[in-house]
């Protein structure tokens, strides 16, 4: 079975699209069609119908598509293996990270990086943390650098490098800022901005004591940070920022009992040998830990 073409029936799988696949592997949409022909006919059954501009796979193709990935995947790993034995620090890494951390944390990371080691394709996606985590575990991506689960997840190893305490934020003119006692309660009776339900920031805020989230009134869900301090600061309603965002124009609201911190760091499989491009920056994240 030729690679090329197993990566392709990857790529359409996932996309669900000729062309779209076509974009992601930089060849034309007539060659993506060539490659799935001569693997439908290499393997003597169809992989996809193709109904109208929709793409789904066959029973065939839903059978092939792990075997597919394990195939491709053992082949990577075979190649880092054999790379690292030469000792240098170079090719392509791949990496995951949020929006926030490459906006506040990874600038003077990546700046030493690039300069240490000129000969590394860095390959960088801005996602959700939970997306970030989950490309690592599904073979996507060799590193995250992003908030990190408080459960511990198979085969997810995680190295904590900067500790992010939150604050529950108002604008300056918020009416909650003229009260010299505030308690949980208080607040969750006006409107909240909040991290989309489903990230690891949404589900360390629904655990704080006092917070009934039936009684919540969520005027807007965004899993953009620096969306949500705009519309903090324009008193759109209150949120939970991290206190390393806190500016001018926003006001942090001193909470009876309230306390709030996420974890940030690198996570990586921990089946996969890392490159030496990925340990390299594994080693360059530990030394901007923070104790």
């Amino acid at each position: 079975m030729d690679i090329l073409n197993l990566q392709t029936f990857i790529s359409v799988s996932d996309t669900q699209s000729f062309s779209r696949a076509s974009e992601q592997l930089h060849i034309t949409q007539p060659a993506v069609s060539k490659r799935i022909s001569a693997l439908e006919q290499t393997l003597g059954v169809r992989l996809f119908d193709r109904i109208g501009k929709k793409v789904q796979l066959t029973e065939a193709g839903e059978a092939l598509l792990p075997s597919a990935r394990r195939i491709l995947a053992e082949l990577e790993e075979s190649r880092r293996a054999i790379s690292n034995l030469s000792g240098t620090v170079s090719g392509k890494l791949k990496l995951g990270t949020s929006h926030h951390i490459g906006l506040h944390r990874l600038p003077p990371v990546l700046r030493r990086y690039t300069a240490k080691y000129p000969n590394v394709d860095l390959d960088i996606e801005f996602m959700d943390s939970e997306e970030a985590c989950e490309g690592v575990l599904k073979g996507e991506l060799e590193l995250a650098i992003a908030t990190l689960p408080e459960q511990t997840t198979t085969n997810l190893s995680t190295e904590i490098i900067w500790h992010d305490p939150l604050s529950i934020m108002v604008s300056r003119d918020h009416s909650l800022t003229s009260k010299k006692s505030i308690s949980i309660a208080d607040v969750i009776k006006h409107p909240a901005i909040l991290p989309s339900t489903g990230t690891f920031t949404r589900a360390l805020l629904e655990q704080v004591p006092g917070l009934d989230t039936e009684r919540l009134h969520i005027a807007m869900e965004t899993n953009y940070l620096e969306t949500i301090k705009m519309m903090v600061s324009i008193g759109l309603g209150w949120s939970v920022l991290p206190l390393a965002m806190k500016s001018a124009d926003l006001a942090v609201l001193d909470i009876d009992n309230f306390t709030m911190e996420r974890q940030l760091g690198m996570a990586y499989h921990s089946e996969r040998t890392l490159s030496n491009a990925a340990r390299m920056m594994l080693q360059l994240l530990a030394e901007h830990r923070e104790i």
